[in-house]
């Protein structure tokens, strides 16, 4: 891999997998509200959030998936790689203050299409709190 280009499908292999952590902030809540327009107040507002099944409040389940984007888009297959397809499974909140861990590993390498599917996970002190596969469309030394 290098950093202007990531892994092309001939150098992937299943069971590569690679990982980042990011400990989700109250500004992390707040600026993903306001660029995605979701303003949900189970996310927002602590007294509300109290009353709901979570006892407070609760961080975007797509602020998390960023960070599986973050390590398909930066680390495996890296730079130069596009997102075709997620699929998500939402399995336990996360809160303000948790560090969430993005996990990816190659499940299948199509070289013919230049296409790699990869299981995708987020953990939370090793807990799952969202499960899926991408799709991706990987760069190849083949033109």
């Amino acid at each position: 891999m290098n950093a202007l280009n990531g892994y092309d499908i001939e150098d992937l292999q299943p069971g590569m997998s690679a990982s980042m952590a990011k400990t989700v902030t109250e500004a992390d809540i707040v600026l993903f509200a306001g660029i995605s327009t979701d303003t949900n107040a189970v996310h927002l507002n602590e007294e509300f959030a109290k009353t709901t099944m979570f006892g407070g409040r609760i961080a975007h389940g797509m602020l998390s998936v960023g960070f599986i984007s973050a390590v398909l888009g930066t680390r495996l297959p890296g730079p130069g790689s596009v997102y075709m397809g997620q699929t998500l499974k939402f399995k336990a909140p996360v809160r303000p203050g948790d560090t969430v861990t993005a996990t990816v590993t190659v499940k299948e390498v199509i070289v013919e299409k230049k296409r790699v599917i990869l299981d995708t996970v987020c953990t939370v002190n090793g807990k799952p709190v969202i499960e899926g596969e991408a799709t991706i469309m990987c760069t190849s030394r083949q033109k």
